[in-house]
């Protein structure tokens, strides 16, 4: 038989699996429209936003340029220390940026496309259970609201986050509609554990809603659920830990240093920085020197049962709020939670995510930012979504979904969307006079018209903002959707610039990224050449965080013509523009800001004596100048200066070539 025969049974089985999906798209041409809207959303004029964040755009080039950085997820090629993050989403902007070259659109072009098969996920999980018309209300409400478009046009973690929770409760959800399908809840599992590899214990927050809901389905009965349950747990458990137990596993001198701890542990890593530090508090949040009074916009503002719909977080997710959670009640009460509805299993998973999410982020009271609600976006949308379906049908609770969502959408424009103050009374009247119609209106052809219409007139300020955000860059650290005016709302200040992740920077930022070419850019920013830092106040190696554009470029032009070798400085932050714009050999000892990260004594003697370190560029703010009480690069930096040879022509620049034992010594 020829190799041309044997394919054929292959090939047609691949055409009939392939059949059902293109077809269920042509047949439903409002999926088709949806995806095309956030499409256009995430992609027009995309390269505005240049390298958006620029210490994750640095590290994304050492791993394109290096397997063992791209392995460990290490922000500088020379493999010294990791971004502060599991390495997931970098790895997809890292293999682009090999495909495709490294480029502003290479690295964010993946982030759209995963906003846009968000979008996809929300409408199909809504219309599984309560129409076409419920599925489409959900993916318009996700595509309109503006953090959702923030982070898709941007290269934070964030948009692989909200992919892979969104898909998990997907999985979840055909897995109640196959039987109780052990397979579906394992792929909801995997799932997770990816989230977990994208941006550790924020993945975690849908998973009580997913085991409540099986559990109380339970559709062969409890003691197959929780089979179910502990297969699902495994397979979470294993693709959550590859990355984590890879970094524990290897020997600390063969792989990176661990960027946001004191003690180079993946588990501190977890537990502390990016776990329950950001919950109950930790140095550097609110809470910290420079956090004071809440912490104003780049914290969220004061935690409690409002936060969501401050100055800070409202406008970006906070427009939908009280119609969700008004729908929400009402699902309960229109399925009584009865476990053969088919809508109640979707209700417990969906309804917990949102209001866990919600309550978490409310009290989270350590490093917390704005653009964090994006995770809560997918579940008020299909909470939306699903409460769309009551509408019409609902003569008490229909209007009280109205009214909620109007209530929440004047508290969003009085205190973020104040551009919009215009309109906030034309709109509430709108929406209570729909209200009203759907109280009093007695055919259910006109109520239905009616609760389409309020729903039109609720998305129109959400929608503004959406589009708004593609007039200008969201090109900082703290991404924000909406007019140029809410990235400093973001904490990054108006028309971006590169923030502090842990606290308020001094004198509001430092502008925008840099274009692809090299010239100023829109909203600030500094012109950049072959080896320069982004600049700022403070002497040292990195600007704000540790040392100004002259210094770091001397010290590199110095290091070329003595032997060369890799220049180390207080923050990754500071290093971020020499990496981009040239792929210097510049790595850091800090942390992103040079307060994160503290680096043991032994460590830095070995990286010394190993030849990894050689160059080091004090700096004299001592850790990246951050004063909100953590030590970061400060002691290291201290006894490099002590111990190193000092570079007269170079200030600041130490040589510390032999000086292993002397370090100890120092310490």
């Amino acid at each position: 038989m020829s190799t041309l025969a044997f394919d054929q049974p292959r090939r047609r089985r691949r055409a009939a699996l392939a059949r059902p999906s293109v077809a269920a798209l042509v047949a439903r041409p409002e999926l088709l429209a949806l995806l095309a809207l956030a499409g256009v959303l995430n992609l027009w004029a995309l390269d505005l936003n240049g390298w958006a964040n620029d210490y994750y755009a640095a590290a994304v080039r050492s791993m394109s340029t290096s397997w063992h950085a791209f392995l460990y997820g290490s922000y500088d090629a020379a493999g010294l220390q990791t971004v502060d993050k599991p390495p997931l989403a970098l790895w997809v902007q890292a293999l682009s940026a090999r495909a495709f070259g490294f480029n502003s659109w290479s690295i964010l072009v993946p982030q759209a496309l995963m906003g846009v098969a968000t979008v996809g996920l929300v409408y199909d999980l809504a219309r599984s259970r309560f129409g076409r018309a419920a599925g489409t209300v959900a993916g318009l409400t996700l595509a309109l609201t503006p953090i959702t478009v923030a982070i898709s046009r941007h290269n934070n973690p964030d948009a692989l986050l909200v992919l892979c929770i969104t898909a998990a409760i997907w999985a979840l959800d055909r897995g109640l509609r196959r039987d109780g399908s052990t397979k579906w809840l394992m792929v909801a599992g995997a799932l997770v554990g990816l989230g977990f590899e994208t941006k550790m214990a924020a993945a975690l927050l849908v998973v009580p809603g997913m085991v409540a809901a099986w559990l109380w389905i339970a559709p062969r009965g409890r003691a197959a659920a929780l089979r179910s349950l502990a297969a699902g747990g495994a397979a979470m458990t294993v693709v959550g830990l590859v990355w984590p137990l890879l970094m524990w596993l290897t020997p600390a001198t063969s792989r990176p240093y661990v960027s946001g701890t004191d003690d180079n542990s993946i588990w501190s890593l977890i537990l502390g920085y990016n776990g329950l530090g950001r919950l109950f508090g930790q140095s550097g949040g609110p809470g910290g020197a420079m956090g004071g009074g809440g912490g104003g916009g780049v914290f969220g503002g004061s935690t409690g049962p409002l936060r969501l719909l401050n100055a800070a977080l409202g406008g970006q997710a906070g427009w939908f709020l009280g119609f969700a959670v008004v729908a929400a009640v009402a699902l309960a009460i229109s399925t009584r939670l009865r476990r053969d509805d088919a809508r109640t299993g979707w209700l417990i998973a969906v309804g917990a995510a949102f209001a866990v999410t919600a309550i978490t982020f409310s009290r989270a009271s350590g490093i917390f930012h704005p653009y964090y609600v994006a995770a809560l976006a997918p579940f008020t949308a299909l909470l939306v979504g699903g409460g769309y379906s009551l509408l019409a049908k609902e003569r008490v609770l229909g209007p009280a979904m109205l009214l909620g969502g109007a209530i929440t959408e004047a508290m969003v424009i009085g205190t973020s969307a104040t551009d919009l103050a215009w309109a906030r009374w034309l709109i509430v009247g709108a929406t209570v006079a729909g209200a009203l119609g759907l109280a009093l209106a007695s055919s259910l052809l006109v109520r239905k018209v009616l609760a389409t219409a309020a729903v039109g007139v609720l998305l129109l300020a959400p929608a503004s903002w959406a589009v708004q955000t593609l007039g200008h860059a969201t090109s900082s650290t703290f991404p924000a959707g909406g007019p140029a005016s809410a990235q400093t709302m973001g904490g990054g200040g108006p028309g971006g610039g590169g923030g502090v992740r842990g606290a308020t920077p001094p004198n509001g930022g430092t502008g925008g990224p840099p274009s692809m070419n090299g010239t100023t850019t829109p909203g600030g920013g500094a012109t950049t050449g072959s080896s320069t830092a982004s600049s700022g106040p403070g002497a040292g190696g990195g600007g704000m965080f540790g040392g100004n554009t002259a210094e770091l470029t001397s010290a590199l032009t110095y290091i070329k013509a003595n032997g060369g070798g890799t220049l180390v400085i207080s923050s990754q932050s500071g290093a971020s523009q020499s990496i981009i714009q040239s792929g210097a050999d510049v790595a850091a000892i800090g942390g992103f800001s040079g307060s994160e990260t503290v680096v043991t004594t032994q460590w830095l003697a070995n990286a010394v004596a190993s030849g990894q370190i050689r160059w080091i560029l004090v700096s004299s703010t001592s850790g990246g100048g951050m004063q909100d009480g953590r030590v970061g690069a400060t002691d290291a930096m201290a006894i490099a200066a002590k111990v190193g040879k000092a570079v007269t022509s170079v200030d600041g620049l130490y040589d510390l070539q032999g000086t292993a034992s002397a370090i100890l010594a120092a310490a």
